[in-house]
């Protein structure tokens, strides 16, 4: 069983897609602590004047000194209508903006207490547009033990995982020979961005996976994984 895992993204990039295609279950680690300047709350889409962040407001106080499933969404500003309009603007004329829109548009029906559940059902809404179907596993705080490298080996063992896809940066802490003496192959993400028709000017590399999805519609995963 080919396993990965990370931390919940608001709209995740092309990247953690493609480790998701390419596994048979994926675990939503959202018992880790937020980072401060991370993808957790935040991606990036192109616009008519470059790329832009779409940040959703959480409420600070503490937030650092709690796993991500405890991080609350602050109401005080309309953001999702905000994020609604400048989506509309930016991608009203792709191809496929009706058939994206209306799938995920119901992020913004909807008024969320917690960043992560957010986050999870955002992250469905888009495996299904892609037809991804891997397995998604959402654990509960203290079911896997250690850190970095400690935490991923002790999630294979548990999951019965023969296989472990590390992003690129599992390289600076796995430590290779644990997961050789326990049985389990390692690969790390060597993920090639794909060049795909985009709107407004010169191709941008690392959007979330929306801007995508609006250009290239139901071939996206063919895109996406580089087939």
């Amino acid at each position: 069983m080919i396993l990965t895992a990370h931390q919940p993204q608001y709209l995740p990039g092309l990247r953690l897609f493609d480790k998701i295609a390419r596994s048979d279950m994926f675990v939503y680690l959202d018992t880790v602590p937020m980072e401060s300047s991370g993808y957790e709350n935040r991606n990036k889409i192109k616009t008519t004047e470059g790329w832009q962040w779409l940040t959703i407001p959480v409420k600070r106080k503490g937030y650092q000194h709690k796993p991500i499933r405890e991080v609350e969404i602050d109401w005080k500003s309309n953001w999702q209508r905000k994020h609604r309009a400048t989506l509309t603007n930016s991608y009203s004329s792709s191809e496929h903006f009706e058939w994206a829109m209306s799938a995920i548009q119901w992020l913004y029906e909807q008024e969320y207490s917690l960043l992560s559940e957010l986050n999870l059902h955002g992250l469905m809404i888009c495996m299904r547009m892609l037809g991804i179907g891997t397995e998604i596993r959402v654990p509960s705080v203290g079911a896997y033990q250690g850190h970095k490298s400690d935490l991923v080996l002790d999630m294979c063992k548990k999951l019965g995982a023969t296989k472990y896809i590390f992003g690129s940066q599992g390289r600076n802490y796995a430590n290779l020979e644990h997961f050789e003496r326990e049985g389990i192959e390692v690969e790390f993400q060597d993920y090639q961005h794909p060049v795909y028709q985009q709107l407004h000017g010169p191709f941008l590399e690392n959007m979330s996976v929306v801007d995508l999805l609006m250009n290239c519609g139901p071939k996206s995963l063919e895109i996406l994984v580089n087939k």
